[in-house]
């Protein structure tokens, strides 16, 4: 058995214990371990632009890999020179967690060894403990081939998980609290979408309906006000930002990870944003799940760190300073897409999103219309309610429809948006003309009918010009598209039961 070192940043210092022989051979014990091994891990470049090679972002010109890859099953082939690349990696960041340490990885390693059908590792992340914590959790790297350890030298559990994930060679990455708070049959239903590609990220819930949650009042006030206020503010879709039971796959993380700042407990909540509002899927898993009593996190200095945050990331998104069309997939990523013929690309998203778009423009136009209509004519009251309906809808489409973000460009999207607001202004108007000429003094509802009409035309035309002219697909997504490699993927070898006799 050896040791070796995990460069993970100043001052950090990491070993990797590993078998020197077939890392799936196991051995008896009455735990029923299986000593399936690590693997050496790359090294990590934190506080830089991690895996900058990958996505293109380090040949200084600028240039991004435009989407993520499409989402691959990971294959499983029963083959034994892909048994040291474990499939998962789960990580513990533990700080002074000498007494807990011990029960926590030989619980969750023997869980693993009984029930999970791939190989695997467990690094424990030592955010620079004070106590024993260092030498239990280099003890148990030695006894058990599949446990790893690393030593950092500041806190922080997004630091923790930072480092270990963007160095780990694992292609789906996990983590749980130290003090095994969620039931473990809930980490292969975790783990499971990321492995077939059904998802990028996964998270356990203690907030959903089916959950079965064991706590005081005081933590289910806090943390059921604290996801009231994510969804409020940040339009945040998920239910549980907080529990300590996640997992991403690893070409997600690899884009994901330099775009969260916070290295604290607000790494989660961040990373769960960000990955929302890039448009990746987010796969959902109610938990059982327990309170530690004992738990040693400061709830009021957390959650002021959570409340900056907050602000933080909101002020980001606002003004389009994160480029989250890096984290973007592709159109096709569903199979039944890609056997669409004769359809351009990306036109079936954008028509959705133009409907949806629509739908919510047309009901406030015509809120605003009779607004406006109750001190002013009809003409002023349609002018005025479709300039402030255009320009709202023209935000709307260009970040929701047709995914452009940040602010470049945005002056230019919306000059040529009141180009095509000229135009559905005089279908309009000119449709109230001539009712007004038909038939003298039309009744509000017959002038609702006929604005109806007069915008389901100029909705045919609006959408043409706004993606033939106002937002024209770039020639080179597809192109990038197909440039852009998909991560290579160690064969995963099912692991057979017949292996853990010995």
């Amino acid at each position: 058995m050896t040791t070796d070192s995990l460069r993970s940043g100043p001052g950090a210092t990491g070993h990797d214990s590993r078998d020197g022989h077939d890392s799936r051979a196991g051995h008896d014990s009455r735990d029923g371990h299986d000593s399936r091994a690590g693997h050496d891990s790359r090294d990590d470049r934190s506080g830089g632009d991690v895996h900058g090679d990958r996505d293109g972002r380090s040949g200084g010109d600028g240039r991004h890999s435009a989407r993520l890859p499409v989402r691959e099953h990971l294959p499983a082939h029963d083959s034994a020179a892909a048994a040291d690349v474990p499939v998962l990696d789960v990580v513990i960041p533990v700080y002074n967690e000498e007494k807990g340490l011990r029960p926590c990885v030989v619980r969750l390693n023997g869980h693993l060894a009984r029930t999970f059908p791939y190989p695997f590792r467990i690094t424990v992340a030592d955010n620079a403990s004070t106590d024993s914590t260092p030498a239990v959790a280099a003890a148990l790297a030695e006894e058990l081939p599949g446990v790893r350890y690393v030593r950092l030298e500041e806190k922080g559990r997004g630091r923790a998980l930072r480092t270990v994930w963007s160095a780990s060679d694992a292609p789906v990455l996990a983590y749980m609290d130290v003090d095994l708070s969620t039931d473990l049959n809930a980490l292969l239903p975790l783990v499971a979408p990321l492995i077939s590609g059904h998802s990028d990220l996964a998270i356990g819930s203690r907030l959903a309906r089916s959950s079965r949650v064991v706590r005081g009042p005081k933590r289910e006030f806090i943390s059921r006000a604290y996801n009231l206020i994510l969804r409020s503010s940040l339009a945040a879709g998920f239910s549980d930002a907080q529990c300590g039971f996640k997992a991403i796959r690893r070409e997600v993380a690899e884009r994901l990870l330099p775009m969260v700042e916070d290295s604290g407990w607000f790494f989660d909540t961040e990373l769960l944003v960000l990955a929302e509002r890039a448009g990746l899927r987010i796969h959902e898993v109610p938990v059982d799940w327990i309170d530690d009593p004992d738990s040693t996190v400061h709830i009021v200095r957390t959650a002021t760190e959570d409340l900056k945050g907050v602000w933080r990331v909101g002020r980001a998104l606002a003004v389009g300073a994160l480029p989250l069309d890096r984290l973007a997939r592709p159109f096709g990523d569903d199979p039944r897409d890609r056997a669409l013929t004769g359809v351009p690309r990306g036109l079936a998203r954008q028509l959705v999103g133009f409907c949806f778009v629509g739908a919510l423009s047309t009901l406030f136009y015509l809120a605003l219309y009779s607004l406006f209509r109750l001190g002013v004519g009809p003409q002023i009251a349609n002018g005025g309610a479709l300039l402030v309906s255009a320009v709202a809808n023209t935000a709307a489409n260009r970040r929701l429809t047709f995914g452009v973000r940040g602010r470049s460009g945005a002056v230019r999207h919306q000059a040529q948006g009141l180009v095509v607001f000229a135009i559905g202004l005089a279908l309009t108007s000119g449709s109230l003309a001539a009712l007004g000429a038909a038939s003298g003094a039309p009744s509000h509802g017959t002038e609702l009918a006929v604005l109806i009409t007069a915008n389901l035309a100029a909705t045919v035309l609006r959408f043409l010009l706004l993606r033939a002219w106002v937002f024209p697909e770039r020639r080179t997504t597809e192109r990038d598209d197909v440039e852009a490699p998909l991560p290579a993927q160690a064969a995963l070898p099912v692991r057979n039961e017949s292996e853990d006799v010995r």
